[in-house]
C-alpha cells in the first residue's frame, strides 16, 4: 500500500465518526461497580483484569465480559488495577499503532491519557508497563496491600459463557498435543511470580454477586435483545417451509439482528427439524426441513454485551398434525402454569409446589393415544416438581453468572426452558421465555412471541422474507 493511499484513508477517517466509548451506560455507572468491588476486597487488597487480546483473524474486537463490566473500554491487550485502599482505578492501554489506525481507524491507546480518562471515569491511565511498577508499589509495606484479587475463572467473550470457557480450557489442557493452561491461569502464573508478597484470591465470585441484580440500564440491553430474538423467531415462522435448509432460519435471523444493531449472537443458532431436536444443543443447521417435521428454534443476539435466551416451536408445514397437537398443547397448557406462579418475594418452593399442583390437574384431565405419550407426560410433571430450580441467568453471558437463590429478587433474570421428551420415537419439545423480576412482579418480554397452536398457525400464514426472496441454486 503507497504512502499516498496511507494518507488518503487516514484523511477520510478524520471526517468519519468512531465511536471510542460505549453510550450504554455513562461514567458514573461503572464508577458504581467499582466502589462495590472496593468494598468487597477492602482496603488492605488490589484487584488486577487482563481484558482480551486481539482477535485471531478478520474478526472485530470484543472485549471480555469482566473487563467491560468495570470499566467499559473496548480496547485489546488493556489492564485495570482497582486499589481498595486508595478506591482509584488505574486503566492500562496499548501504545498508539500510527499505520494500523491509518487502516482500521481510531482506537484508544496509552497516548490518549486525558481523553480516556474523561470518556471512562478511571482515575489514571498509563501503558502496560506502567502495571508492573504499580503492582509493586502496592505490595509495598507502607502501602498496606496483602491480597491481589484477580478473576480465576474463564472470562466471557464472543457466544462464550462460562461453562463453555470451562469446557474449552479443559479440552485444550487434555489434548497431549497441546496442553495449554487457560490464559487466566497463566496471569495468575505470573503474579504470583513476580509478586510473592501478595496472596492470590479470585475475584470471580466478587463479579458474580455483582452480575446477577441488573440495573435497569441493562435490563433495557437485555430486552431488546429479546425484542429481536422475538422477532426473527416470528419471521422464522413466517418464513418456513418443506424443503428449506434449517440455516436458512438461522439466516434470517441474523439479518434482523444486525439490522438492528446487534453486535453478534449470543450463541450459535440452534435450529433444529425432526429428530435433530432431540439434541439440546444441535447447531449443524444443514438438514433440509420435511413437511410434518417440527422445527425448534433457539436464538439470540448480543446488544451492547448483554443477551438473551428465547426458544420456539412450530410445523416446517404450518399446520400442526395431530400427534404435535396432543403432545405439544399438553407442554403448552403445563407451560403458561409454569409462568404464572412465577413471581418475587415467594420461594422458589413454592412456586415449583402451585404450578406443579395446576400440571398435575392438566395430566389428569388428559386422555393420550400412546401409552408413550402419557409416561412422557407424567416424566415431565414429575421432573418439573422435583427439579430445585426453575431455570439458568441472563445477562452479559446466556448462561449467566450468579445463582438465583431460594427467592427470586428485583433485578434478577432468567429463563425457563423444561422439555417434554419421548425417547421411543425422539420426541422432544420446548419452550423457552425471558423473565425480568421487577418491584411489582415479573415481565416476560419475550412473552409477545406465539406460543399457542392458534397463534402459531396464524403467524405462519403470513408471508415471509425467505419465501418472497429466492434461493440462488
Amino acid at each position: 500500500m503507497t504512502r499516498l493511499l496511507l494518507a488518503l484513508m487516514a484523511a477520510g477517517l478524520s471526517a468519519q465518526e468512531i465511536p471510542l466509548f460505549t453510550k450504554d451506560f455513562p461514567p458514573e455507572e461503572f464508577a458504581a461497580r467499582r466502589k462495590a468491588v472496593y468494598e468487597a476486597i477492602g482496603p488492605n487488597a488490589v484487584a488486577v483484569l487482563q481484558g482480551a487480546p486481539a482477535p485471531a483473524g478478520y474478526v472485530r474486537f470484543r472485549q471480555t465480559n469482566e473487563f467491560y463490566y468495570l470499566c467499559g473500554v473496548e480496547a485489546p491487550h488493556a489492564y485495570l488495577l482497582l486499589n481498595g485502599a486508595t478506591k482509584r482505578a488505574a486503566l492500562y492501554l496499548p501504545h498508539r499503532d500510527e499505520r494500523a489506525e491509518a487502516t482500521g481507524g481510531k482506537v484508544l491507546s496509552a497516548e490518549m491519557a486525558e481523553e480516556v480518562r474523561k470518556l471512562s471515569g478511571v482515575e489514571s491511565v498509563g501503558p502496560p508497563e506502567q502495571l508492573a511498577r504499580d503492582l509493586a508499589r502496592a505490595g509495598w509495606p507502607s502501602r498496606g496491600a496483602r491480597e491481589l484479587y484477580t478473576p480465576l475463572a474463564p472470562a466471557e467473550g464472543l457466544a462464550v459463557s462460562r461453562d463453555v470457557g470451562f469446557g474449552t480450557n479443559s479440552e485444550a489442557y487434555n489434548d497431549p498435543w497441546d496442553g495449554r493452561p487457560s490464559r487466566e491461569g497463566r496471569f495468575v502464573q505470573l503474579l504470583r511470580e513476580r509478586y510473592p508478597q501478595f496472596e492470590v484470591k479470585d475475584l470471580s465470585p466478587v463479579l458474580d454477586r455483582l452480575r446477577l441484580i441488573k440495573s435497569e440500564r441493562e435490563i433495557t440491553l437485555i430486552e431488546k435483545a429479546t425484542k429481536l430474538a422475538g422477532l426473527s423467531m416470528i419471521e422464522g415462522m413466517r418464513s418456513t417451509a418443506p424443503g428449506q435448509s434449517e440455516h436458512e432460519l438461522d439466516g434470517v435471523a441474523k439479518f434482523i439482528y444486525f439490522r438492528n444493531g446487534a453486535q453478534g449472537e449470543a450463541y450459535n443458532s440452534l435450529v433444529a427439524s425432526g429428530q435433530n431436536a432431540w439434541y439440546p444443543h444441535y447447531s449443524a443447521g444443514k438438514r433440509r426441513m420435511d413437511s410434518g417435521d417440527l422445527v425448534l428454534m433457539d436464538f439470540a443476539p448480543d446488544v451492547g454485551y448483554y443477551m438473551s435466551d428465547v426458544t420456539r416451536q412450530w410445523p416446517v408445514n404450518g399446520k400442526f398434525s395431530a400427534w404435535q397437537r396432543e403432545l405439544y398443547g399438553f407442554y403448552v397448557a403445563c407451560y403458561e402454569e409454569m409462568l404464572k406462579a412465577i413471581r418475587p418475594g415467594v420461594p422458589v418452593k413454592q412456586i415449583k409446589q402451585e404450578s406443579g399442583e395446576a400440571m398435575g390437574k392438566i395430566l389428569a384431565g388428559m386422555t393420550f393415544s400412546k401409552p408413550e405419550y402419557e409416561k412422557a407426560a407424567k416424566r415431565f410433571v414429575a421432573a418439573w416438581q422435583m427439579s430445585p430450580g426453575l431455570g439458568h441467568s441472563v445477562g452479559m453471558a446466556t448462561h449467566d453468572v450468579g445463582s438465583l437463590g431460594d427467592e427470586l429478587k428485583p433485578g434478577m433474570v432468567f429463563t425457563i426452558e423444561p422439555a417434554l421428551t419421548v425417547p421411543e420415537e425422539k420426541i422432544y419439545i420446548r419452550l423457552e421465555d425471558l423473565i425480568v423480576v421487577t418491584e411489582k412482579g415479573i415481565r416476560a418480554p419475550s412473552g409477545f412471541v406465539p406460543r399457542s397452536i392458534e397463534a402459531v398457525e396464524a403467524e405462519m400464514k403470513k408471508p415471509g422474507l425467505l419465501k418472497t426472496y429466492p434461493r440462488v441454486d
